[in-house]
């Protein structure tokens, strides 16, 4: 699941951080961005989590609701949502258990929260069409289950305050991490029963060497690829850049000048990206100029030892 995008964002967050907390003890830097994409991992299991929750309790109220109907001698309430085959699926899965067990997790002590969304999911449109439809099969129940998630948990103010006070790290992680989510949904195979594979926590164990050392990287260096970034501004005044531009040209140089096998206009186009989240809409287009300028210098000079195409950004 963790993959460099997810490592990139974690660095920036992590370096901006390191300096501002007047931070100097690398070794505790370095297991704290370890700690923090583990913590992206739990967040991962934590909203799968959640939907097994929900699921959970909507076969509640639906069991309560037929012996009310049978007690009452009314019609017995549909059972086509409790009934649902993946919500049933991502339940028994195995992989989910084992986390839940050896972290401690569980969504119990938050239930009213839990309660609040199956009351929203059976006011939902999406709800009300997928109980009307005369569709039965693994397909639609898993679909649902996936235009749930978009429209009740990925955008919800108040699952990420929960989410907050849980842990500080959550909140930034939880736009990416939704991201993941989803597509475990979407990849549930019906044949897998409780042994379907969750993602694993990072999609090649080198890029855990790859957050370590790019982080390592970064600080070691600073003064170096600072005096480049000096030099590339011409006549900016380097002192007056936004501090977090800095970080960011900072990383990518890092980037750079570490991984061979990573081409410069991969790196200038990631940390452009970058730049448009955490800083601002103009610092893409300079960062991009600035990066561009620095890698040219690089090559020609036989410090940097890659070939060097023109970066493929909107910012051209």
């Amino acid at each position: 699941m963790i993959n460099r995008e997810l490592i990139r964002i974690k660095i920036v967050q992590l370096t901006y951080a390191y300096y501002q907390n007047g931070e100097n003890n690398l070794t505790k830097a370095e297991n704290e961005v370890v700690y923090s994409l583990s913590m992206a991992y739990s967040l991962y299991n934590y909203l799968l989590m959640l939907v097994a929750a929900i699921s959970k309790e909507m076969r509640h109220r639906v069991e309560v609701a037929s012996a009310r109907a049978s007690r009452e001698g009314t019609p017995p309430p549909s059972t086509k949502f409790a009934d649902n085959r993946f919500g049933r699926q991502l339940e028994e899965n195995l992989m989910l258990q084992e986390f839940a067990e050896d972290q401690k997790y569980t969504w119990d002590d938050d239930i009213e929260f839990v309660r609040k969304l199956c009351t929203i999911i059976e006011q939902s449109q999406i709800y009300q069409e997928y109980m009307m439809s005369e569709e039965d099969s693994y397909e639609a129940d898993r679909e649902v289950w996936r235009k749930l998630y978009k429209a009740v948990i990925q955008e919800n103010a108040e699952l990420d305050a929960l989410l907050e006070e849980k842990s500080l790290y959550w909140n930034d992680d939880k736009e990416v991490v939704d991201t993941f989510v989803l597509k475990t949904i979407k990849r549930f195979d019906p044949h897998a029963g409780k042994k379907q594979e969750l993602l694993p926590e990072y999609d090649d164990e080198e890029d855990k060497v790859f957050a370590c050392k790019l982080f390592r990287a970064t600080i070691l260096n600073a003064d170096q690829y600072q005096r480049y970034m000096s030099d590339a501004s011409r006549n900016w005044d380097f002192s007056r850049l936004a501090y977090m531009d800095v970080v960011i040209m900072q990383i990518a140089i890092a980037e750079m000048m570490t991984f061979p096998n990573i081409p410069i206009s991969v790196t200038i186009n990631e940390y452009v990206d970058l730049a448009k989240l955490y800083s601002t809409f103009k610092s893409g287009g300079y960062i991009n100029g600035m990066l561009d300028t620095i890698a040219r210098y690089l090559v020609e000079s036989g410090e940097l030892l890659k070939v060097m195409d023109p970066p493929k950004s909107k910012y051209q």
